[in-house]
């Protein structure tokens, strides 16, 4: 089983890893039978344009505007405590 991956397995390994494969096949079959030529694939069922807004440029916000909101703010960067030790 794992001969064509090079991979070495037990054969209690072997034993579990043919009844997971086994039932991953048979999941696929379920899906290939109510599969038809009407239903178009999609890696998706929900259309992503439903969560896309258009993409409009905008002018970015100024170094100055960006940190204003920032508690503290040194050389036009956010200052933050130290959480890590000397090194």
């Amino acid at each position: 089983m794992g001969d064509l991956a090079r991979i070495a397995l037990t054969d209690e390994e072997i034993t579990r890893l043919q009844g997971e494969l086994n039932v991953i096949a048979d999941s696929i079959d379920k899906v290939q039978e109510v599969a038809s030529d009407d239903v178009a694939p999609t890696a998706n069922p929900i259309p992503l344009e439903a969560y896309l807004r258009p993409d409009v440029p905008e002018t970015p916000l100024t170094q100055a505007e960006a940190t204003a909101g920032g508690p503290k703010t040194e050389s036009g960067m956010f200052v933050a405590p130290r959480i890590l030790g000397e090194e």
